[in-house]
């Protein structure tokens, strides 16, 4: 456990910013989820239309700081390559 002032208001930062940080990476996942069943379930134009919200949802994530941009473009780059 944290003893000085500083170190106290740390972990409450932490605390904070992880939970934060969760709410953004589970969103972003989610929509990769529910992109990937359609694309299983040969739903091609309900894939189609979830496509634009896994992009904002993933760019959102960068903004934020949870994932690098780079691995944004990777799973914006795959995800697309699926629907060709």
């Amino acid at each position: 456990m944290p003893i000085t002032k500083s170190a106290k208001k740390a972990l409450r930062q932490t605390g904070r910013r992880t939970i934060a940080n969760r709410t953004v990476k589970d969103r972003y996942k989610a929509n990769i989820k529910a992109f990937r069943e359609a694309m299983n379930s040969n739903n091609i134009e309900q894939a189609k239309s979830l496509l634009p919200k896994v992009y904002q949802t993933v760019d959102k994530a960068v903004k934020k700081g949870v994932i690098k941009k780079n691995a944004a473009a990777r799973y914006k780059s795959r995800l697309t390559h699926l629907v060709k």
